[in-house]
């Protein structure tokens, strides 16, 4: 008999954002699995984030981890857009801990987050290449719709993210994902 192991999701406290080697960790984490994600889109092997970054996030409140069997095994940065739309990006299971529900989980928390601060929507963008199919992106895609965000449109990297197109190993654009979030939670379950 196979056990399933313990998932705790949390949001990391903002206080966290000083602890360098948590920081280090996390960006480890998202780097190793956007470097499979997204590999063949980026020149020279650059990396999706830095500690720093990071730290910005985890100082802002944006950042909320995944935790199996006590250890950090995911995370996903969430935050408000505006006062109707959250975002969750940055979605990262650890390749160790694939298959046990970790992204789902994660994405999960993200939206409940969202209706407990009135959200109507939750959006998220997917970096695609322009001129061919990525497996992963197609993969990400499918999921994302089975768990049921839409595209609603599109974006070119070098307009809106001119700080990345240098970076790109080929041309890309961005599709932006919406999924209605219904009601708000009642304040009893806000997250």
């Amino acid at each position: 008999m196979t056990i399933a192991p313990e998932i705790e999701i949390r949001p990391l406290p903002e206080s966290a954002a000083a602890d360098g080697g948590l920081m280090s960790e996390l960006a480890g984490l998202v780097n190793e699995v956007y470097a499979d994600a997204e590999a063949g889109l980026w020149a020279g092997g650059a990396a999706r984030t830095s500690a720093a970054e990071i730290a910005g996030y985890v100082g802002a409140g944006e950042i909320v981890v995944a935790l199996v069997d006590g250890r950090i095994a995911g995370c996903v940065r969430v935050r408000e857009l505006d006062a109707g739309t959250g975002e969750f990006g940055m979605l990262a299971a650890s390749p160790r801990h694939r298959g046990i529900g970790l992204g789902r989980e994660l994405v999960r928390f993200a939206e409940r987050r969202g209706r407990s601060r009135g959200h109507a929507e939750m959006q998220l963008e997917l970096l695609v290449p322009r001129e061919w199919r990525h497996p992963s992106k197609e993969f990400l895609a499918g999921w994302y719709g089975r768990i049921g965000y839409r595209p609603v449109g599109t974006g070119a990297v070098e307009r809106d993210y001119p700080h990345l197109s240098p970076h790109l190993a080929t041309p890309c654009d961005f599709v932006i994902y919406r999924k209605n979030l219904g009601p708000a939670l009642e304040p009893a379950d806000r997250t």
